[in-house]
This record gives structure tokens, C-alpha cells and sequence, in this order.
């Protein structure tokens, strides 16, 4: 089976959280995939839809999420709540996930439209793929991914240093690995190595 034959018809959850400077990434990927068929519902915490910066403003931000997935996103906590009653994802992916968010899920805290999201669709024991983007994933935010990298049903996409000499501690989702990450989760597989040294050639 081919990567588009696995990705078609798939209903995937794309929330975003703020780690801003990689939502480029982030949008670029939400748009392969629905070239590849998949069905996207798209979800951002407060921070992502109503914060501006230079990475864009958040009418903008909203407005591209929409387009690319040609539905009106998800921004609040009571709209997330019924994906999981409602059957309504396969899988969900969290893309960026910010080591905020991180240490809510290892918590199993809801308080985010996005943490509602994965939370409402775990009730069914589906998966869940994390893009981390993250400057202090190897100190403070160190131990909620592993307790992430322990917990069932929950995936990530392979990660890399991006600046180990001046940033030592960062990790960030190799995102354009995202579409195979979310393949090998539909089969219950974690892509390795999880975290590489340098990005891939």
C-alpha cells in the first residue's frame, strides 16, 4: 500500500498549538495531506488562533487553516469536546506541539481546545502523533515526553536538534516526516530513531 493509498479518506485531527515560527511547516504539511486525500478537522488552542506575530497575524493563521482544510477551525473547548462522542477522527495530530501542551497531556490536564481534542479522541484508544517543537524538550520538558514516550496510543514524529550547539536542549518535529509518522501510527508503529542529530539529507 502506498503512502496515498494509507493517508486517503483518512480523517485526521491537525490541531496547532503556538510555537509560531514553525506553523509555515506546519501548514505546508496540512496541505500534503489533503492533496494525499485526507480528511482534515482543523483545531488551535487560544494562543494559536488569537495571538499575532511576525510569523503572521491570527485573522491570517485562521483564515489559512480554514482554506487548507476547507473547514472552519475549531478555537474553543466546548466545540472540541464532541470529536470523541461523535466518532468523528481516525487519528489526531498535534502539529506543533508546544512543550506547554506536552506536559498537559502527560498530566492528562484539559484546559485548550487542543487538549480537549486529544482527549475526546482518545476515548476510543485511537492515536495520537505529536510534532514537538520545543526549546527545553531535553531540561524542564524532559521528563513529560518520556512519560509521552510511555503512554499508550501515543505517537511522535522523529525529531531532530535543530541547533545543538546554541540551543542544545531544543528538539523540533522533523515535519516533513509527518505523513509517514501518521501512517506507521494507523498500524500502531513508532517511527524510529525518534531523535536525530542533524536534519535528514
Amino acid at each position: 500500500m502506498t503512502l496515498s493509498d494509507a493517508l486517503k479518506g483518512l480523517r485526521i485531527g491537525f490541531a496547532m498549538t503556538g510555537s509560531f515560527c514553525t506553523f509555515g511547516s506546519c501548514f505546508a504539511q496540512a496541505e500534503i495531506l489533503t492533496e494525499y486525500g485526507a480528511d482534515l478537522i482543523p483545531i488551535m488552542s487560544e494562543n494559536a488562533s488569537s495571538v499575532s506575530t511576525r510569523f503572521g497575524t491570527a485573522e491570517e493563521n485562521l483564515e489559512k487553516l480554514r482554506k487548507i482544510t476547507g473547514k472552519d477551525v475549531i478555537t474553543t473547548i466546548s466545540a472540541a469536546e464532541p470529536i470523541g462522542p461523535k466518532g468523528l477522527t481516525d487519528i489526531m495530530v498535534v502539529a506543533p506541539c508546544t512543550s506547554n501542551t506536552a506536559a498537559k497531556l502527560a498530566a492528562s490536564i484539559t484546559d485548550t481546545p487542543v487538549t480537549m481534542a486529544v482527549k475526546s479522541h482518545l476515548r476510543s484508544g485511537k492515536p495520537v502523533v505529536l510534532a514537538i517543537a520545543s526549546n527545553d524538550s531535553l531540561m524542564g520538558s524532559a521528563k513529560n515526553l518520556g512519560e509521552l514516550f510511555n503512554r499508550k496510543n501515543y505517537y511522535f514524529v522523529p525529531m531532530v536538534q535543530d541547533d545543538w550547539i546554541n540551543k542544545p536542549a531544543s528538539l523540533v518535529a522533523e515535519f516533513s516526516m509527518l505523513p509517514q509518522a501518521i501512517e506507521a501510527a494507523m498500524k500502531g508503529i513508532q517511527l524510529r530513531p525518534i531523535i536525530y542529530h542533524e536534519h535528514r539529507k
